[in-house]
């Protein structure tokens, strides 16, 4: 595993290393040839910066839109705000523009640390994933976008995935994985998309993906500021984000200014066991989402889908999710922000009609090279949920709650990628009726480093026009 470990971190270190080369390379290139402004021909050197500025700045729209930033889009086709900063590399080449992201972390892991109850574990391990974007001007309106997205977890982390009390969803060797968190597939997003301008503020696009994410849910945890400093997948990912894996989908938008309305048709069950192939495409499932940003600091969706056997351990079950989101982002400075999204997710059994809510509210300050975290989850969970059905065999639900709070420091960086040491602890209050397998409150905890891009500064056109005030 550490040789794994070891690969990826290289993997994002020579990425860096690419895309700082080429990106002057391309500024030698424009440079060569033009004449240097005279030192005294201010007004003409502000028209050239502001020149430079709006044509790098127009450069960074969004994979589904020619009229909207980069910075809004989320995981798929979701929202996020426009005042969201970006962890990437990027490459701007004459035709196309090139983005690589993501996050490895390298930890400790122990649930359950004063071992109150018989279901804690531990182990080391490095939940990851990468991510590569390209998109290109079709014509003066058109405008198509590639995302791929890989994550080696079924070699750093294992085919079982790795400990989290309360967690469920998806299944092992015949097993429902219970206290567990499912690794991520090698191949977790490979998708087109497509967008056309029809009219002013106002597009059409369609995106395919095998696999891809239907338009079901916020972005999913891992494209949350909020929740990027967090290695844990939430207690209700399978309540609100789950299908951002799914083998087989495509996705109708249509956007007027802010607001976007989206229809998808995907594969209802989630990823086999087998991480490493491509699962069966069936496109029995359905969704629609709306979402609406209106203003620059906030993103809200809500949406609804009908998953057909969304579980390998439980084929007969289909399940109508509902959600709702807000995400909230406010830049404090060139490296500070705060960033806050309160999730409301709801499974609906076919079977039993039962309601099985859940709710997050996460929160993330960063100040320069530190952050302070939090998550707080409320999920209610039934008996045949946490494989309980021989121990309480009329399937009752249990409401569980559960606190993070963490904190990361920012060591260095180094060829435009960071290196974080961080610590978070989990206190899980146990119900009742759980007491005697989990303890009253199961603390569990990790250590980590993790490998990032680090922090795109996209201050040039404030610092110009604070020069250009100043001047005044």
């Amino acid at each position: 595993m550490k040789k794994h470990i070891l690969i990826i971190a290289m993997l994002f270190i020579a990425l860096a290393t690419h895309a700082q080369d080429m990106g002057n390379m391309q500024h030698m290139q424009k440079d060569t040839g033009q004449k240097k402004p005279m030192k005294h021909d201010h007004a003409a050197m502000m028209k050239k910066m502001q020149h430079d500025t709006t044509h790098k700045m127009g450069m960074m729209t969004s994979q589904f839109s020619l009229d909207l930033p980069m910075n809004r889009d989320g995981s798929g086709t979701s929202w996020v705000p426009d005042e969201t900063p970006m962890y990437m590399y990027m490459i701007h080449g004459k035709k196309w523009m090139q983005m690589v992201h993501g996050s490895v972390f390298l930890r400790y892991n122990k649930q359950d640390v004063f071992n109150k109850g018989s279901r804690g574990g531990s182990q080391l391990d490095a939940p990851n994933w990468l991510m590569y974007m390209a998109q290109r001007k079709v014509g003066k309106n058109g405008l198509f976008a590639i995302n791929t997205m890989f994550s080696f977890d079924p070699f750093t982390v294992g085919a079982g995935g790795y400990p989290l009390l309360y967690q469920t969803g998806e299944s092992y060797k015949g097993n429902k994985l219970v206290d567990r968190q499912h690794p991520h597939d090698l191949f977790a997003e490979l998708s087109i998309a497509y967008t056309q301008r029809v009219a002013k503020n106002t597009d059409v696009s369609l995106s395919v993906g095998y696999p891809g994410e239907p338009a079901l849910g916020p972005p999913v945890f891992m494209h949350r500021l909020s929740a990027m400093n967090n290695p844990d997948a939430p207690l209700s990912h399978h309540y609100a984000d789950a299908t951002h894996i799914t083998f087989g989908t495509a996705t109708l938008g249509f956007r007027y200014k802010n607001v976007k309305l989206e229809g998808s048709v995907f594969t209802g069950r989630e990823p086999d066991e087998h991480r490493y192939d491509f699962d069966k495409a069936k496109f029995d499932s359905y969704s629609v989402r709306l979402s609406v940003n209106p203003s620059k600091e906030w993103a809200l969706q809500v949406s609804n889908g009908w998953l057909k056997s969304p579980e390998e351990a439980e084929p007969l079950e289909n399940i109508r999710r509902f959600t709702a989101s807000a995400i909230h982002t406010k830049m404090l400075g060139d490296a500070s922000y705060v960033a806050t999204t309160l999730v409301f997710g709801q499974n609906h059994h076919n079977s039993s009609g039962a309601n099985e809510p859940a709710i997050l509210l996460e929160h993330a300050y960063q100040f320069n090279k530190n952050a302070i975290y939090g998550r707080y989850e409320y999920v209610q969970k039934d008996a045949g949920e946490l494989d309980l059905e021989a121990q309480y065999p009329t399937d009752p639900r249990f409401n569980i709650n559960a606190v993070t709070l963490g904190y990361n420091r920012i060591l260095t960086t180094f060829k435009q990628t960071n290196l974080t040491v961080g610590t978070q602890a989990t206190l899980n209050l146990s119900p009742t009726q759980l007491k005697t397998l989990y303890g009253n409150a199961p603390l569990g905890f990790q250590v980590y480093l993790r490998v990032t891009p680090a922090l795109m500064k996209m201050g040039g056109k404030h610092k110009m026009d604070k020069m250009m005030d100043m001047d005044m």
